[in-house]
């Protein structure tokens, strides 16, 4: 079983210094710290081969930055918000890596406690429930919504086998315009190509990515199987429901239709042209 550092963070790296991050080519997603995201952000960062932290772009509460929707077993209509009482000490202002949580302690056992109620009964539980515990100690040791957030998403990533690279857009210099900003840092990631989820692509302007020569591919997630509400609750619900190796296999496959349609055969460029 694939895991990773939690509490670790990429060194900070400037954009011009693009091949320490990456040898040339693969897929970045760029996307916000989630709180056990849903299988649809799951699987987008899943099938790239790095993950591009958004923590330098405004906190939104109606996001899902520090809360996440839990769905029962047995009836994924019959849903909840778990959430993680979050400060901004800079209100509306305020940047998704300085947003605080406003009582740690209390919050990671809130958080533990909604959890276990909601997938404790699940034969897959106890395969997760000790790996859990090291997204719990860090309500311990950090006061920053983002890092639990962040925690959570690398964990589930460990637990079904990325082994892709995480970075920080705080890190990265990008320009601030939406579109040259997402192309930007995906060049410093040293990437070819980034991964674009269905919101994305209605609005992205894709010149700033022909002038870096970077392409485009476009994320869609199923909608059958392991994939039943995937935009909607988080990805816990579809792990708790059919197993990690299910899981797996799922995003594994999605995975491999991504990367196919980033490097599309000769045959289908002479196809194309």
């Amino acid at each position: 079983m694939s895991r990773m550092n939690l509490s670790s963070r990429t060194a900070s790296t400037a954009a011009s210094s693009r091949s320490d991050h990456h040898a040339g080519g693969g897929l970045c997603a760029i996307h916000q710290p989630n709180l056990f995201p849903r299988l649809s952000t799951l699987g987008k960062l899943f099938a790239a081969d790095y993950w591009i932290v958004l923590d330098d772009v405004q906190f939104a509460r109606r996001d899902y930055q520090h809360r996440t929707r839990l769905a029962a077993l047995d009836d994924h209509q019959s849903r909840q918000w778990l959430s993680i009482p979050t400060h901004l000490p800079q209100g509306r202002r305020t940047v998704i890596r300085e947003a605080l949580i406003a009582k740690p302690a209390r919050s990671g056992r809130q958080t533990a406690r909604m959890l276990q109620q909601y997938y404790g009964t699940s034969v897959h539980w106890p395969a997760l429930r000790d790996e859990l515990d090291e997204v719990f100690h860090l309500f311990a040791v950090t006061d920053r919504t983002a890092v639990v957030a962040e925690a959570s998403t690398v964990l589930l990533l460990g637990l079904l086998g990325w082994q892709g690279r995480v970075l920080h857009s705080s890190d990265l210099s990008a320009r601030p315009e939406r579109s040259q900003r997402l192309a930007d840092l995906t060049y410093a990631s040293g990437c070819k190509g980034y991964l674009c989820g269905s919101g994305g692509m209605s609005y992205l302007d894709h010149q700033p990515f022909l002038e870096r020569r970077l392409a485009v591919t476009a994320f869609a997630a199923p909608d059958h199987g392991i994939w039943e509400s995937c935009h909607e609750v988080t990805a816990l619900w579809a792990l708790m429901k059919h197993g990690l190796d299910a899981v797996r296999a799922g995003l594994a496959n999605l995975a491999a239709s991504m990367a196919q349609r980033s490097h599309p055969s000769p045959e289908s460029e002479i196809r194309r042209g």
